[in-house]
């Protein structure tokens, strides 16, 4: 197996002359380039200044763009040869294929080169995107998965994960891995609801709120999960497992939001048309903020308040830019882990099963966890910020005041929409 990037190309000159060089794609499910490095410059990286040819790989975790290519930079050239060499390749939609592997080493005997050691043993990298921190209980979700596919597979699959937002925000990350861009992330369900906006039924007020519900309907095999996990692969995505992340709270500037009425006339970040809808009705204006951007929006004032899931407060130290925060679990907020599916077909099925088996696992034991990991960030928030829980009177009356959002979901959603309430009223 190969490692992965984006691009293989072959770089070819004209031996004795100091012309610039053009460098082109190969045909088989690559980019096409065209950009042009000078003699000398390629004399530097291949230590042959009048060479007829050499192999030329970029590979995507430098986190140089393609256009970086397009200024002959002398630094960013050099930085590009540090950050990978020879050796390492594979097309954007998945895994290079034994012939083109063949090619490759067909191509470098026949320039008098020697392949690097383990090349053609190297392990199956995938890249996985996630906007979480890494301390963050979705981050160490990801962890564990990491480690079991590692040791399970004996090094023939390697997993990579670039935490915080470092390669893509959330909102991006659906279409980065559709696209081939990067192979895996951990995402927000409710991300999924540009393409197809039954994604956001987490987000109905009060649909889920017990963790009976909540288990119900996220259970594998579920007539919800399994709904939206099947228009997610329409996408051109897979859904390899469900990530519990927690219910939905309030976070304030100065007196807590205990009441629907004291929304009125509030900027307020959220993360869903849906949960935008609740907003409204109550009266505030929601803002839609990744979770990336939502520190500095509190800290520079953007908005006046903020809805996220509790356990994100202590993760990304929100207590330090907000005053309050109120315990509303008025939604569910699911993510998931998804593969391009071109990526996942070019497995083997012995990779495959590992994967999954390894998805199931960490998933059932963060399901198993959730609970007892907010109830560890509530006692950590409390010794920051002021925190109201509300009573049953209090959520009744948010309840009341929220019920249109419903109507609107259904509007929006149609009958697939209308399907998923139905099934949700049917949860004990």
């Amino acid at each position: 197996m190969l490692l992965k990037c984006d691009i293989v190309a072959t770089a070819c000159a004209t031996p004795g002359s100091d012309e610039s060089t053009k460098v082109f794609a190969t045909t088989h499910d690559f980019v096409a380039l065209d950009v042009f490095f000078t003699s000398e410059m390629m004399s530097d990286f291949s230590g042959n200044r009048h060479g007829a040819a050499f192999l030329w790989i970029i590979f995507c975790r430098s986190g140089i763009q393609k256009r970086h290519l397009l200024n002959n930079s002398r630094a960013e050239m050099d930085r590009f040869v540090r950050c990978c060499g020879l050796g390492f390749c594979t097309g954007k939609n998945g895994c290079v294929e034994e012939r083109v592997k063949k090619l490759m080493i067909a191509a470098l005997a026949g320039l008098g080169l020697v392949l690097p050691s383990g090349f053609a043993d190297a392990a199956t990298v995938l890249r996985l995107t996630s906007q979480m921190p890494a301390k963050h209980h979705i981050g160490q979700n990801l962890l564990a998965f990491k480690k079991e596919v590692e040791s399970v597979s004996k090094g023939d699959l390697k997993i990579e994960i670039y935490p915080a937002s470092q390669l893509y925000k959330d909102a991006e990350t659906p279409q980065a891995v559709s696209s081939g861009a990067v192979d895996m992330g951990s995402v927000s369900l409710a991300q999924f609801a540009g393409t197809d906006p039954a994604a956001d039924v987490f987000y109905v007020p009060f649909l889920f709120d017990t963790e009976a519900r909540v288990r119900a309907a996220t259970a594998p095999g579920s007539p919800i999960r399994t709904a939206l996990d099947a228009v997610i692969l329409k996408t051109g995505t897979r859904v390899l497992w469900w990530q519990a992340f927690g219910g939905s709270i309030l976070l304030s500037k100065g007196e807590a939001i205990q009441k629907p009425e004291d929304m009125k006339g509030k900027k307020v970040r959220v993360f869903g048309r849906t949960l935008g809808n609740f907003i409204e009705a109550v009266g505030g204006a929601p803002t839609m903020l990744s979770g990336s951007e939502q520190f500095l929006a509190y800290q520079r004032g953007t908005v006046d308040a903020g809805m996220t899931g509790i356990t994100t407060v202590p993760a990304r130290k929100l207590y330090q830019v907000m005053d309050a925060m109120t315990v509303t679990n008025n939604a569910d907020v699911e993510f998931i882990v998804i593969v391009n599916e071109k990526v996942w077909q070019s497995l083997s099925d012995q990779q495959r099963a590992i994967i999954e088996t390894a998805g199931r696992r960490v998933e059932t034991a963060l399901r198993d966890e959730v609970s007892r990991i907010e109830a560890d960030a509530l006692k950590v928030t409390k010794t920051k910020m002021k925190v109201v829980e509300l009573t049953a009177a209090e959520r009744a009356a948010w309840r009341s005041a929220t019920k249109p959002v419903i109507a609107q979901y259904v509007e929006w959603t149609g009958p697939l929409g209308q399907k998923l309430i139905d099934e949700a009223h049917k949860l004990q």
